[in-house]
């Protein structure tokens, strides 16, 4: 889900000033909402979540095919046949493989409700962290570990759902599926959700799915603000920015250098600011926010969706990375390959600039706006690749509303449920372009640094994902029970 890039360098001599650097990292609160003795039915998901985070699913080194199989036991442990439980991979990405399980509902006229989740996690070096990144951690109120917040908090639920749903013999209208897919995290790596959308559609085939992208939000003090639902996402998209001259000795400089007109043309792009943008969601998301916070902020959130062109509004609003982020297509440059001598004058840079694009942009009108902002044609910006389709906006009826604002009332009264759009990017979109409506939505409350998600020392509260599962095991039997 959401893509930072961390360049650290350390070896073995440095792992204790690589922990004391991580260890300051960590933000505060320092401790998380105890949590009383474990149910029965709480220490069996605590165990599989724990095998889960346990099993290394990086690109580099990890098996999310051997992850993928041993969720497949407990099922089989569950009573599920085989003949409800397919494990997939391609040929040539034997160790990128996922599962896809299915209970069969009751009514044969009621459409499928797929339960979505990934089981990759985003590269983990242990020199870096204070804790080992592949040994679930309980302390202080969080569990650390990579992945033990994005996405096996959601994987392991699912898993437990499905379980729970066959052993206690719930009788629901709905088809109940489960997708546990890889390749979410990494660029241009086997993408399991975009695959079955493309090779086995009717396998997946739902009425609309439920995945990561939503759930709670906490305030610096710890109280809930609000609980989110995705109702659109951006889409992430690379560009190469590449300067290229025939180079010579460096005893010998000349005015044309790749380097110097590489970085002239990245400060247009850091100055660049896109346009602000409002749609149903972002809107709905500030609406919301801007009666929660009231005050300066508030009144800033209003009179910017009153006036995009409000710049005193939106330096207030931007303040936040977060509000920022969802205001307008964001690009930032996030690598640099440059030279190949230190005694050579350079024959190439390139540069990485990764956006995010607002709902509605196309990936190619960001590449012309980069190339006009840049204003040299000796700097070329072209797309590497492409991680998929478009993000598509999302229908927020009251069939799929109503269930979550009754299970919300349930068990955090008072805490509005705010339709918002994520920054980052989920493969909902895989779905959605095929026709199955993906919703980001969850139970789980965040500290304001979500967790360091995609960072150091990972970690999520222990408290609130025992109630993240209780949230999600209810919203499933209300969703399963509707025709």
């Amino acid at each position: 889900m959401r893509r930072l890039i961390f360049t650290l360098v350390a070896g073995a001599s440095l792992l204790a000033a690589g922990a004391a650097c991580a260890q300051a990292l960590e933000a505060s609160p320092k401790s998380a909402p105890a949590m009383g003795p474990l149910r029965p039915d709480q220490a069996r998901f605590r165990a599989i979540y724990k095998e889960l985070v346990e099993t290394n699913t990086e690109l580099s080194d990890g098996n999310c095919t051997a992850a993928a199989a041993r969720m497949q036991a407990h099922l089989v442990e569950a009573g599920y046949p085989a003949s409800d439980l397919h494990p997939f991979a391609a040929p040539d990405h034997s160790k990128e493989g996922g599962l896809v399980a299915v209970l069969p509902g009751s009514d044969p006229h009621a459409k499928p409700l797929l339960l979505l989740a990934h089981i990759d996690v985003v590269e983990a070096r242990r020199a870096d962290w204070v804790r080992d990144p592949f040994t679930l951690v309980e302390e202080d109120g969080y569990f650390y570990a990579r992945g033990s917040s994005d996405d096996k908090s959601m994987a392991a639920t699912w898993v437990d759902t499905m379980m729970r749903l066959r052993e206690q013999h719930v009788h629901l209208k709905r088809t109940i599926k489960m997708a546990l897919t890889c390749g979410e995290e990494t660029e241009g790596a086997f993408n399991g959700a975009g695959w079955l959308a493309t090779h086995e559609r009717a396998l997946v085939d739902a009425e609309f799915a439920l995945n990561e992208g939503g759930g709670g939000q906490l305030d610096a003090a710890g109280h809930q603000v609000l609980l989110s639902v995705e109702a659109a996402e951006k889409t992430p998209q690379d560009y190469d920015l590449v300067v290229t001259n025939p180079g010579g000795h460096s005893s010998r400089p000349v005015k044309p250098n790749a380097i110097y007109q590489l970085s002239a043309g990245l400060l247009k792009v850091g100055d660049y600011q896109f346009p602000i943008m409002f749609d149903d969601a972002n809107r709905a998301y500030f609406n919301a926010m801007a009666k929660i916070k009231g005050g300066e902020q508030g009144a800033a959130m209003t009179a910017l969706m009153a006036n995009p062109q409000d710049a005193h509004a939106y330096a207030i609003v931007s303040a936040d990375p977060s509000s920022n982020a969802i205001l307008h297509t964001t690009c930032v440059a996030t690598k640099l390959e440059a030279g190949h001598a230190t005694n050579a004058l350079p024959q190439r840079a390139m540069a990485n600039v990764n956006c995010r694009i607002f709902p509605g942009v196309t990936t190619e009108a960001v590449r012309q706006t980069l190339a006009q902002v840049v204003g040299d044609p000796a700097i070329t910006v072209s797309m590497p690749n492409h991680r998929g389709p478009l993000a598509k906006p999302l229908p927020l009826t009251p069939q799929v509303m109503g269930p979550i604002q009754q299970v919300s009332a349930k068990y955090y009264p008072g805490v509005p449920v705010v339709p918002t759009l994520l920054a980052g990017a989920t493969d909902g979109v895989f779905m959605g372009d095929v026709g199955i409506p993906t919703y980001g939505v969850g139970g789980t409350f965040y500290d304001p640094d979500l967790g360091h998600i995609h960072g150091l020392n990972e970690r999520i509260g222990v408290k609130t994902l025992y109630d993240g599962r209780d949230f999600l095991w209810d919203l499933v039997n209300l969703y399963g029970m509707q025709e």
